[in-house]
């Protein structure tokens, strides 16, 4: 690679694009398919495919606990993995900024190297753009991804009927918390590290052992609070939560308190929200449990024929209160 920074020539498709291209993409992501280096990459399937695709804003591009980069994997990955599919393959897009350190760039491709190879999941086509400076915030990235699903998990929220246990796999508000301190420079003294995490590694296995996993999400974006609002309004079910079995970090909580949020509404990048068939929760609670990333996995709830349409959420002062579904992002740009 050639000087210091990121130029616009980079993105011309010329001399500087292929040896970028060549020098550090193919380097770090290669495998059989991209080495191609095609329009696109041809794979042969003849199961049924998951497929997402997403894309990456955050900011600042690095946080405790991860990056653009480990972002980028692990969100893909999950939304394929809440589909019931083992995730394969990833697409991968770069809109650079002029001017963007080429040792950051590098950085943040071999965190990618690293958590695709964590998710056992390969990089097989991609693109690179590069605009004028303030065009974009130093770097964007969009990701594709695809996957098998597996057989006997055929998850939909309309399999979801009254009496069926929630399960969350682990504490909720630290990405989020996470992002926002290292955005506002705040010094609260808590170390909260992102949830950030590729978790095909903990509920592949727990679906392949059995089918009473009904339905999966991952609370991103407006936390678990919105998640469970979505699909109490797609069931037309009531949803009922208890805050005592909610886990939330002490560091989480506080800090919360001091800044005026609820973590509810905070959101995760290494969460899933599990919807199982009732009297199967001990057991998936326990296969998730085997795993680092599920250690602190609690049943939070149920769903309820009261209540319909709505999340309720039962306190910890014995008193009962609606939640929401979130109306605007306090958190914004934290994926």
């Amino acid at each position: 690679m050639s000087g210091k920074n990121i130029l616009l020539a980079h993105g011309s498709g010329g001399r500087l694009a292929h040896n970028l291209i060549k020098g550090l993409f193919l380097k770090e992501f290669d495998n059989p398919i991209l080495q191609e280096l095609a329009d696109g990459a041809s794979i042969n399937y003849k199961e049924k495919l998951a497929f997402t695709t997403d894309s990456f804003v955050v900011s600042p591009l690095e946080f405790p606990g991860g990056d653009i980069g480990k972002l980028a994997v692990c969100g893909t990955v999950n939304d394929l993995v809440m589909c019931g599919a083992t995730p394969e393959y990833l697409s991968l897009a770069f809109i650079i900024e002029e001017g963007l350190e080429q040792k950051l760039l590098e950085k943040i491709v071999r965190s990618i190297s690293l958590e695709a190879r964590k998710a056992s999941v390969r990089i097989v086509t991609g693109d690179l753009k590069v605009v004028e400076k303030s065009a974009c915030d130093k770097i964007f990235i969009n990701t594709s991804g695809i996957g098998r699903v597996l057989k006997n998990a055929a998850l939909s929220v309309k399999k979801i009927l009254s009496g069926d246990k929630i399960i969350i796999t682990g504490e909720i508000g630290q990405h989020g918390l996470s992002v926002l301190a290292k955005r506002k420079e705040l010094d609260l003294g808590f170390n909260i590290i992102s949830d950030c995490a590729a978790l095909n590694v903990l509920l592949i296995p727990v679906l392949k052992k059995t089918n009473a996993v009904k339905f999966m999400r991952d609370p991103t974006r407006g936390g678990l609070a919105t998640a469970l609002n979505e699909v109490a309004e797609q069931t037309g079910l009531g949803i009922l939560i208890d805050e005592k079995d909610i886990p939330v970090s002490g560091k989480v909580r506080t800090a919360c308190e001091l800044l005026g949020i609820d973590p509810l509404y905070v959101a995760n990048e290494g969460r899933a929200i599990l919807i199982v068939k009732n009297g199967s929760e001990k057991k998936i609670l326990s296969l998730l449990k085997k795993h680092s990333l599920g250690r602190k996995a609690k049943i939070i709830g149920e769903v309820s024929k009261e209540q319909r349409g709505r999340v309720v959420l039962n306190t910890v002062l014995g008193t009962q209160r609606i939640v929401d579904m979130l109306t605007s992002e306090p958190l914004p740009r934290i994926c």
